[in-house]
């Protein structure tokens, strides 16, 4: 078993690495045009957790995978998170004025330059496949990687599951409505993550890839549940983040369907059908299986 502090070591060099990916990714906030590189810093390192990095980090050391060859996949899926969040938070989305304990980006800038940073990064992360990828990971997988980056980021994935959201504000969904729409709109990108630390693993078969996937599907669920949860009870202190917000918004969320025990109840199951779904790699898995329980432990 892993404990949660052999965890906490392991984030550190797992967030280590993406950030100093992401600083060689990230022009310099002096190069032209000065004001859209300092608000696309600004935006990247503001004190993320880097769950979908460390998923991507995670799986590929569950397959032998040497952390090198991991580093620009696991940067391209952060940048493609940090750009979502900035085009969440705007007026025309969620009108969040806080983000992790400061001024959201269009609140420290403005809304064109949050939108162009959104933008930006999104273009970014497939750079960085394209370009920083190490020629150790075979051609077939690094494109394959673009193609998944793409599918989960894009209209059947994350994007797609935001306009499911905006769609269902004020209505009544039951429980297969929203879980269609977390899936796609949080879960879409943690799979993507996992899939992508995968491939950067020699020889990736049908078998490994799917029960990695179903790991990462029953995690992505977890964890919008979590944060559902943390929407309801959390200490803003700690979550950086005004709660009550969906209620406010009038957002169909897991404690208004299920009530608050069932819904952390619902998120333990699927921690637990997410470990089963990786036992069969014994202690190759640990970290995954560590992040899996940090999901539903997580107090921001």
């Amino acid at each position: 078993m892993t404990s949660s502090t052999d965890l906490a070591g392991r984030r550190r060099t797992y967030v280590e690495r993406v950030e100093q990916m992401l600083e060689t990714l990230l022009p310099s906030p002096d190069t032209h045009p000065a004001r859209l590189h300092e608000a696309m810093r600004y935006s990247v390192f503001n004190g993320g957790k880097r769950i979908r990095p460390t998923l991507a980090f995670a799986t590929g050391e569950a397959l032998g995978v040497p952390l090198e060859r991991i580093d620009a996949a696991a940067a391209a899926v952060e940048l493609i998170h940090c750009y979502s969040l900035v085009h969440d938070d705007l007026p025309a989305m969620d009108d969040d004025d806080v983000r992790r304990g400061k001024p959201t980006c269009h609140r420290a800038y403005d809304e064109a330059t949050a939108i162009l940073v959104g933008d930006a990064l999104q273009a970014l992360a497939f750079r960085a496949l394209a370009d920083y990828v190490p020629a150790e990971v075979p051609v077939a997988s690094r494109l394959e990687m673009g193609s998944v980056l793409s599918l989960a980021a894009g209209s059947r994935g994350m994007v797609g599951g935001q306009m499911i959201d905006l769609e269902a504000v004020g209505r009544v969904m039951d429980a297969a409505q929203l879980e269609d729409m977390h899936i796609h709109k949080t879960g879409a990108l943690i799979r993507a993550s996992v899939v992508i630390g995968a491939l950067c693993a020699d020889g990736l078969n049908s078998g490994t890839r799917a029960s990695l996937d179903h790991y990462a599907k029953c995690i992505g669920l977890a964890f919008q549940i979590q944060d559902d949860v943390l929407d309801v009870d959390g200490d803003q202190a700690v979550t950086g983040k005004a709660s009550g917000a969906d209620a406010r918004l009038n957002k169909p969320t897991y404690p208004a369907l299920l009530g608050l025990t069932e819904a952390r109840r619902f998120a333990a199951q699927l921690v637990a059908d997410a470990l089963g779904s990786i036992e069969w790699l014994g202690a190759d898995a640990r970290y995954l299986r560590a992040v899996a329980e940090y999901v539903v432990r997580r107090d921001h």
